[in-house]
């Protein structure tokens, strides 16, 4: 009577080429010279929020970025919500879907080669984060270093052959 349920007949997209392109978006772009917007969500019980922010901007100018903005969420601040104040936004990209947009416009008005994100993010978070933005989105200690990048030459060069 009922047709039986098929295989959908879309291809699968393999794993570790879904990886591989997530990462390739972060390392794409290095900080030294970089234009960054500095995006931090915070619990509305953390005081010291502005202090972190400063830290923040002063570990990528450290590291030769230009930090053009900056963006606070903060949750659990206004009446109610205290039992999800830890708590995210959004699970696909951590803020609200103001804070999101307003991401985008100040990235946009500045002309940022990235957002830095404090929190640390996942890979599904950073992939919504860095379509919707239009530029690669990372966390703080996932930015790439100077060090990193100069690994991630050598073994380019070891990998094409190319030693020295």
């Amino acid at each position: 009577m009922h047709q039986a349920r098929r295989r959908d007949r879309r291809p699968a997209r393999h794993p570790a080429l879904r990886r591989a392109r997530s990462q390739d978006i972060a390392s794409a772009w290095t900080v030294e010279g970089a234009d960054v917007a500095i995006v931090g969500y915070f619990s509305g019980r953390q005081k010291d929020f502005v202090a972190l922010m400063d830290s923040a901007a002063q570990d990528m100018t450290r590291r030769g970025a230009r930090v053009v903005g900056r963006i606070v969420q903060r949750r659990g601040v206004s009446d109610g919500g205290a039992k999800k104040m830890a708590l995210p936004y959004s699970s696909q990209t951590l803020l609200s879907y103001g804070k999101v947009h307003e991401t985008v416009q100040l990235c946009e008005r500045a002309n940022a080669d990235a957002a830095v994100f404090l929190t640390p993010l996942t890979r599904r978070q950073r992939h919504a984060l860095t379509r919707i933005l239009g530029r690669p989105a990372v966390s703080l200690v996932d930015a790439p270093t100077e060090d990193t990048c100069r690994d991630a030459a050598a073994l380019d060069r070891v990998m094409s052959g190319r030693f020295a």
